[in-house]
């Protein structure tokens, strides 16, 4: 099962820009809250535009791919799904965050300040 997709390109030329797209019930259930979300400087719709570029600046690749050999657990989170894409550090992104096994759920978790409308716990 594929669950999380990453497709880093070839380098953008430009700032960090990335678009937040949000399913609180999952993608086929409705239409997304979306966001944007800008650094250097910061800006955007996305709330706390300046802390979350800081977050993302201190993570080690934020958005590389899951290894494929990596093992997860079989537990489900919620139907919750979110899709990043745009640029970042110069290169093309576009990842898609769900809560479907446990790698799932730990990046979920760990890039949840993106998706500022999910609460851990959320049906």
């Amino acid at each position: 099962m594929i669950a999380v997709l990453v497709a880093l390109g070839a380098p953008a030329q430009g700032r960090d820009e990335l678009r937040v797209s949000y399913w609180p019930e999952g993608r086929d259930r409705g239409a997304p809250i979306r966001w944007t979300l800008r650094c250097s400087p910061a800006g955007g719709t996305l709330p706390r535009a300046a802390t979350a570029c800081t977050r993302l600046a201190r993570m080690k690749a934020p958005f590389a791919p899951l290894r494929k050999d990596l093992v997860c657990t079989e537990i489900y989170g919620g139907p919750q799904e979110a899709i990043v894409a745009g640029t970042y550090e110069g290169r093309r992104i576009w990842i898609r965050l769900a809560r479907r096994n446990g790698c799932e759920i730990s990046r979920f978790e760990r890039l949840r300040f993106l998706v500022p409308t999910f609460r851990s716990g959320e049906p």
